[in-house]
């Protein structure tokens, strides 16, 4: 609400020079050759540690989630996961080459600025409460036509929602016919079922039975079996197709984080 209402006193122009200038500095602070972020383009000297220690996570070891040393960007202070989101996009996909409609759910700041200066991308951003979306929006009714988007992106975010095949579906119906999705979650590969118990709602409770006190499941592999049924195919895109182990390290992502690449079922 701040930043809102300094970029609505200073003028859109004037706020983005300013982020500018403090990716810059920050940039300039922490220059280094061990690390480069994807998201920002800074060559650092290492990553910030960041992410929950919780022992539902290590016990059910769960991808995409957990403290990690190299978890924060220290100029943009993007995500591990925000890294290997990007550098799927660009080795890929064509989503920087075509003219195309994007919806991004839930943004994070450093991706939704790359998208918003690539002239081919039609952008949009939404979100239940994100001062950065564009629009608000409840993804479990989203107020679009069907076929009304070529991409869309929601890193993070079903884990949250109680009525996540109603927003799975959802989604499924607003992508165009020759459109995709990604639709990253944690995920634990050592459960058979996905855990979830909306009788505990205390916040203290969640974080230990779930590893976040605003999830609501830990997702085991048949959140595939889920997004099927919702009406996607997906597969699963293994790092190792897209990136090498001295890159894993580089850019300070998760080796064993697969990407959940959907297209509409024909």
């Amino acid at each position: 609400m701040v930043k809102g209402f300094i970029k609505k006193i200073i003028g859109k122009k004037k706020y983005n020079y300013l982020i500018d200038l403090k990716l810059k500095k920050n940039a300039l602070f922490n220059y280094g050759n061990k690390y480069e972020c994807p998201v920002c383009s800074s060559n650092v000297r290492r990553f910030l540690p960041g992410g929950l220690d919780v022992e539902i996570i290590r016990k059910l070891q769960i991808v995409g989630a957990g403290r990690f040393d190299n978890q924060i960007c220290p100029v943009c202070k993007s995500f591990n996961r925000d890294r290997l989101l990007i550098l799927f996009l660009r080795r890929k996909t064509d989503i920087f080459k075509k003219k195309l409609k994007l919806l991004h759910i839930a943004p994070e700041k450093g991706i939704q600025r790359i998208f918003k200066i690539s002239n081919n991308i039609d952008y949009l951003s939404a979100d239940l409460d994100s001062s950065l979306a564009d629009i608000k929006m409840d993804i479990t009714d989203i107020n679009f036509p069907e076929n009304s988007f070529d991409i869309v992106i929601c890193n993070h975010v079903l884990e949250h929602i109680p009525e996540d095949m109603k927003a799975m579906s959802e989604i499924r119906r607003i992508i165009r016919p020759n459109g995709w999705a990604i639709l990253q979650v944690p995920i634990s590969y050592v459960l058979k079922n996905t855990y979830e118990d909306f009788s505990i709602l205390d916040p203290k409770e969640r974080e230990e039975h779930f590893g976040q006190n605003d999830h609501v499941r830990i997702y085991a592999i048949d959140y595939l079996d889920r997004l099927r049924a919702s009406g996607l195919d997906v597969t699963s895109v293994e790092t190792g197709e897209y990136l090498t182990d001295e890159e894993i390290s580089r850019f300070g992502v998760i080796g064993e984080e697969k990407i959940f690449f959907c297209t509409v079922v024909k």
